[in-house]
């Protein structure tokens, strides 16, 4: 930095005076082209996010997910209620530990998830004869009937995917993936 002159001052132009009321353009909006019209906004690229199969793999998560919801939203249903009603259903008396573990889901959350269920009806939750610290869950006639009625929807929600990838693909992906059942 060098030592100002004596008697030399940077001149600053002044600002007219805002009245009360008016409105200052934001400095973070883009500044109009000659026709009025803000320039394009360039969308964010994902990088390297975009080869790597972990995160194509977590999209189309998200897409089977966002499907499933949409395709249980008239029954009130969520996609994780639906699983938890599955696996009642497959193994009548089973335990909410067993349960957590099975279907990778905290036992905290399970507890208010089955609390729910068990608050509609659709799920009885009775203290095990073998281990009183553990409670048993059975589905309710309600819970059952339901269950026969959401089936077709979640099989709905799958032909949206076989729809959107191709026959051939989906049973490929259907194929490939299936290793991972066995890493519950």
């Amino acid at each position: 930095m060098q030592p100002r002159k004596a008697g030399v001052r940077k001149r600053i132009a002044k600002r007219p005076r805002q009245t009360a009321g008016a409105v200052r353009p934001s400095r973070s909006l883009p500044r109009p082209t000659q026709a009025g019209k803000p320039p394009p906004v360039k969308s964010p690229g994902l990088g390297d996010l975009s080869q790597l199969l972990g995160y194509r793999i977590r999209r189309a998560q998200l897409w089977v997910f966002k499907e499933a919801r949409r395709q249980l939203a008239d029954f009130d249903i969520s996609p994780a209620q639906f699983s938890v009603l599955c696996v009642i259903d497959a193994n009548a008396g089973i335990n909410q530990l067993a349960i957590a573990q099975l279907l990778s889901i905290e036992r905290a959350g399970l507890g208010r998830l089955v609390d729910h269920l068990q608050s509609r009806g659709l799920v009885r939750r009775t203290a095990s004869s073998i281990n009183r610290r553990y409670y048993v869950l059975y589905l309710t006639d309600a819970g059952l009937a339901l269950l026969h009625r959401l089936r077709p929807a979640v099989a709905n929600s799958d032909k949206a995917l076989a729809a959107k990838i191709g026959p051939r693909a989906y049973r490929e992906l259907q194929r490939a993936l299936s290793i991972f059942l066995q890493d519950s």
